[in-house]
């Protein structure tokens, strides 16, 4: 089992930038990956970006590639989510997920395992 927790979303006013967190716990030398998700209100969980657990290879969706970046940090088990010149349509609940079956991609079904997740408010 993998654990993980997300913190580092808040209010911010657009133009400004946040970082997520998002720390796993348990069995984290069995993840192939982590995908970072997003969830607006009436729409549906969008892919943000991906990270393979092991090379740290990342991707980022289109809608946001040169604004988020994805780090990890190896030694405590942290990915975090860099998301600059933040928009009002960021607004959404963001969310993380590991798979310790499949390497990580922009498919939500990839993922067996979930945070709780982290609003996101980017006010205009």
């Amino acid at each position: 089992q993998v654990q993980l927790v997300e913190s580092g979303g808040g209010l911010v006013q657009a133009g400004g930038s946040l970082t997520l967190s998002c720390a796993a716990s348990g069995r984290t030398f069995s993840i192939f990956g982590v995908g970072w998700f997003r969830q607006a209100p009436g729409k549906e969980r969008e892919a943000v970006g991906t990270i393979d657990w092991v090379g740290r290879q990342t991707s980022t969706a289109d809608s946001v590639y040169d604004r988020f970046t994805i780090s990890k940090d190896d030694a405590n088990d942290v990915v975090y989510l860099h998301m600059n010149t933040l928009k009002p349509e960021d607004t959404a609940v963001y969310y993380c997920a590991a798979s310790d079956r499949n390497p990580a991609d922009f498919s939500a079904r990839t993922y067996e395992y979930w945070g709780q997740g982290t609003q996101v408010t980017v006010s205009s």
